[in-house]
């Protein structure tokens, strides 16, 4: 997603919600009350919060159904609801389909799986900041060479802290240590460029959205030495999954609100539900069904009329595959001059 500001005043009639970069900006702070939580259970409690969080998010149900998922199923309800939108990019979506297809399915028999996590955690760590630092470039308005410096030291130190934090039962100490010594070493790097880089943002209030991107990697890098974990993930996730909503629900609001679209949204109106809460609520009620029981239906169907049971088909292999089209989509969907960005302005 990147941005370019347009005021209210600037748009059509049905076009009157915008994305305001100060709701954005607030987003981060969760930041600082992550690292309070941090300092505050090191300092007071002994640690107790840190004994009773999971050693990874996906260890918490509820986790998966609050994060992750829903924006990725809320995503995949936008394209698929607008049937303009899927005509308009069938070409991609089979193409990416095929793609997914080869990559994971006959590349899984004779490629390890460490290298699927990997390339997986890579794709996963560079979608989240490749949007927060595409939305806070129409504010920074850096040169393109200190976007990506800073985008790729941040892309590359969030790895090794993901990998870090996701694969640490099956790394060894010596293997513990190079990751954290690597981390370290491009977080120093990420800080430095951003000191030399900030120069070129155009406002101060630019530069708190320069700062705030750096600050996510740094404080995630931080929080995983502390082996808070789940505060390590929980901050970027957070963001980008909010971030992420805001652009749905405004993209929705300016497209639905007079003449109601799709099935979707004219099925809202009938029943007076609110726009803002349609696409939210039917994202987190679809994470919820199928991250609960999703697997266990699939499985006991398969069984049932084929006699074989397949596990985790759900939560694996459809979310799985909406993730890695959700990653691929995002990329170019938001851009300027695709038709989501017909309905998206951005504002002060």
């Amino acid at each position: 997603m990147s941005a370019q500001i347009i005021t209210a005043q600037d748009l059509p009639d049905e076009r009157k919600l915008t994305v305001s970069f100060r709701l954005l900006l607030g987003l981060y702070a969760i930041i600082p009350l992550c690292l309070a939580l941090q300092i505050a259970d090191a300092g007071f409690w002994h640690g107790l919060i840190r004994e009773n969080l999971p050693a990874k998010p996906s260890h918490f149900l509820l986790f998966q159904i609050l994060f992750g998922t829903p924006h990725i199923l809320a995503s995949s309800i936008l394209l698929a609801s607008n049937t303009e939108y899927l005509k308009h990019y069938r070409r991609n979506i089979l193409l990416m389909t095929a793609a997914i297809a080869a990559v994971f399915g006959i590349g899984s028999l004779f490629i390890p799986y460490r290298f699927f996590y990997v390339l997986v955690a890579a794709w996963t760590v560079y979608h989240v900041l490749k949007q927060q630092h595409g939305v806070a470039r129409g504010v920074c308005r850096l040169p393109s060479w200190a976007f990506y410096l800073l985008l790729w030291l941040s892309v590359a130190a969030g790895l090794f802290v993901y990998i870090g934090i996701f694969l640490k039962n099956s790394l060894d100490a010596q293997q513990t240590d190079w990751i954290k010594q690597i981390a370290g070493l491009l977080c120093a790097g990420l800080f430095l460029s951003a000191l030399y880089c900030q120069r070129h943002a155009a406002t101060a209030f630019g530069k708190w959205f320069l700062w705030s991107n750096i600050f996510l990697v740094l404080s995630s890098f931080y929080l995983y030495l502390q082996q808070y974990y789940f505060l390590a993930i929980l901050a970027p996730r957070l963001v980008h999954d909010a971030t992420a909503y805001i652009f749905y629900v405004t993209h929705d609001y300016n497209k639905h609100h007079h003449h109601p679209r799709n099935f979707l949204y004219r099925y809202a109106a009938r029943c007076n539900v609110n726009i803002f809460i349609v696409l939210p609520v039917c994202s987190f009620a679809l994470a919820f069904v199928l991250q609960a029981y999703g697997d266990n239906a699939v499985s006991a169907m398969t069984e049932l009329f084929f006699g074989v049971e397949i596990r985790k088909a759900v939560t694996l292999g459809l979310l799985g595959y909406l993730a890695l089209m959700h990653y691929y989509t995002e990329a170019f969907t938001w851009k300027q001059g695709s038709p989501y960005r017909q309905f998206i302005a951005f504002s002060r």
